[in-house]
């Protein structure tokens, strides 16, 4: 009869494969592990979708909910804003934005917490007049750090609890994590504000100050020719001459037909369309001399009442996240003027040049674009389409409007301290609270949750269960275990530690904790030794992505705004995954012993 560990084993290889490569999407990725565990009897059939009444599950839902309910409260906008007056100068004002993001992502998203943030890291860039790029990675990085803190920072430490729970009868607490993380959380955040950003290439500690915001090489737009434009005759040699800062123009569309020689030297005729890319001061300049945007076109309402007029118009710099309903669209396909009474005037794309007319691009996560829309109604089209704005939001603060939600989130904490209620039902009952009190409303929760990551942690979690139930985990972890004879125990606790962090930043976070941790229980059984610093040693692995920009959706966030590059990532995340590692390794087992 053939071992079940070794179909387990295989499919697991698959799935972290495609995981990896990224050929499908994680969730259809997580369903497919899933479906082909049922159908070879790894799965019981009535247990395979179990996982969607989990409580890690049901817990990321209400924390995703929550962490919506108290932005939008505005009780977090109010503690940012703050933050000129708490700290001066660039280290204070780096270090003090970046632990804010670490305190606060804790306790909601992380990526809420960067998307509340950032807007306000690069206000503080503009005032101060240091790049964007000094700050961007550092909060970031301190974002995810965060949540390294609670129970509830981030999925991967809810699955180890309750893998933890179903294993030895009791989770993990709400603190209990902090006894390691908040030093490692603290010692994260010194480092990326005081040392880490001098390690990017771009960035110096004596560079001067900038007066754009961002350090992406530049926004792609089309400018158009108009009819009697003074421009007409003239090359843009001639143009980008009479210009104290002008754009790099890139390419000319004549006749629907691109113009690829002598674009500099070319006399200009009315009806040409020239491809520029530069900053949105440069881009200005160019429109001011005789040009004008091809996509800045007269947007009527979307009510049918005419036309919008030119002073009631915005423009708006927004950052395109994961899984946004822009993503992989383009402005055509999705009829932005149209549906929305959106102009794309602007993409910038770090990594990757734009070869396509604006309004055929698809949009990536990452991108930053440039919006113009009704000044009244452009915020929330924003978020309409998914994206984070990158201006400071104009809130009308209202005591009550920001107390009930704080109110409610606190109570739901102490209940899960003391041990009244579970995690999943304390914080559930918090966000129902929330919905009576209408600080938010259920079709805004709904919108609020991801359901990519719902749907790849209901799937994995009985994958993982299959891992385990199979053998397959306990043959993996024998293997390890057979390094043991030759090594400290301390070596392996490393050696777990740095294949979790490893995994976490090639494929999901999630899906990693949901692998190792199985693994990490089985090799501590293999040792006669206590399981809880090995969980420890995944939940903190898990949680660290900091070499790649696809290893963890804040990174990727900043990517665009900063200007980074995807080898930029590596050169202060490297350094930084070596201080987590050695320092977790040092306190794990003060903390959480070896001995049973």
């Amino acid at each position: 009869m053939l071992d079940p560990a070794l179909p387990a084993i295989l499919i697991l290889g698959a799935t972290m494969d495609l995981f990896i490569w990224g050929i499908l999407r994680v969730d259809v990725v997580a369903v497919l592990a899933l479906l082909v565990c049922v159908i070879l009897g790894l799965v019981p059939g009535e247990e395979a979708f179990a996982g969607f009444g989990h409580p890690a599950v049901i817990t990321v839902v209400a924390v995703l909910g929550l962490s919506s309910a108290l932005a939008r409260s505005g009780a977090i906008d109010l503690i940012a804003s703050r933050i000129g007056r708490i700290a001066s100068g660039r280290t204070g004002q780096m270090v003090t934005l970046s632990a804010l993001g670490g305190v606060l992502s804790g306790f909601i998203n992380n990526v809420g917490a960067l998307a509340l943030l950032m807007p306000v890291a690069l206000s503080v860039s503009r005032k101060t007049g240091y790049p964007a790029a000094m700050i961007l990675m550092p909060l970031a990085f301190a974002t995810i750090l965060g949540g390294l803190i609670t129970l509830i920072g981030t999925p991967p430490n809810l699955l180890v609890s309750t893998y933890r729970r179903d294993a030895l009868g009791e989770p993990f607490g709400l603190f209990d994590f902090a006894w390691v993380g908040l030093p490692l959380a603290a010692a994260g955040v010194a480092f990326v504000t005081l040392i880490g950003w001098r390690l990017l290439p771009r960035i110096r500690p004596d560079q001067g100050a900038t007066d754009t915001p961002f350090e992406i090489e530049g926004y792609l737009t089309e400018l158009i020719v108009p009819e009697e434009s003074e421009c007409i005759g003239r090359t843009l040699e001639e143009i980008g001459a009479d210009l104290e800062d002008a754009p790099s123009f890139v390419g000319m569309i004549r006749r629907r037909e691109r113009v690829v020689r002598r674009v500099r030297h070319t006399a200009l005729q009315a009806g040409d369309v020239v491809i520029a890319q530069g900053d949105a001061g440069q881009i200005e300049a160019a429109v001011g001399h005789g040009l004008a945007m091809v996509a800045a076109k007269e947007i009527s309402r979307s009510d049918g009442t005419g036309p919008i007029d030119r002073d009631a118009l915005a423009l708006m710099e927004v950052v395109v996240p994961q899984r946004a309903r822009i993503e992989n669209r383009s402005a055509a396909l999705l009829s932005l003027r149209a549906r929305f009474a959106v102009n794309v005037l602007a993409v910038a794309r770090e990594g990757e040049p734009i070869h396509r007319r604006l309004r055929d691009v698809r949009f990536r996560a990452g991108d930053v674009l440039l919006l113009q829309g009704e000044k009244d109604t452009l915020a929330e089209t924003v978020r309409v389409l998914g994206c984070l704005p990158l201006a400071e939001r104009k809130l009308t603060l209202e005591p009550r409007r920001i107390l009930v939600p704080v109110a409610l989130f606190a109570a739901a904490i102490l209940t899960i301290v003391i041990g009244v209620l579970p995690a999943s039902v304390a914080l559930v009952t918090a966000l129902i609270g929330m919905v009576l009190c209408k600080t938010i409303t259920m079709n805004e929760v709904y919108e609020a949750i991801d359901w990519q990551v719902i749907v790849l942690l209901a799937a994995m979690i009985p994958v993982g269960g299959a891992l385990e139930a199979s053998g397959a985990a306990g043959a993996l972890a024998g293997l390890l275990a057979g390094v043991g004879t030759y090594v400290p125990t301390w070596a392996l606790l490393a050696m777990i530690l740095i294949v979790t962090m490893t995994l976490s930043d090639i494929m999901n976070n999630a899906a990693t904790a949901v692998v190792m941790a199985p693994i990490a229980f089985e090799l501590s059984n293999a040792l006669g030794i206590s399981a809880d610093p090995m969980l420890m040693a995944v939940a903190i692995g898990a949680s660290c992505a900091f070499l790649t920009p696809i290893g963890h959706q804040n990174n990727l966030l900043v990517m665009g705004p900063g200007g980074y590059r995807f080898g930029d990532y590596w050169r202060m995340g490297l350094p930084l995954e070596i201080l987590l590692v050695v320092m977790a390794v040092l306190l794990i087992p003060l903390v959480w012993p070896y001995g049973l």
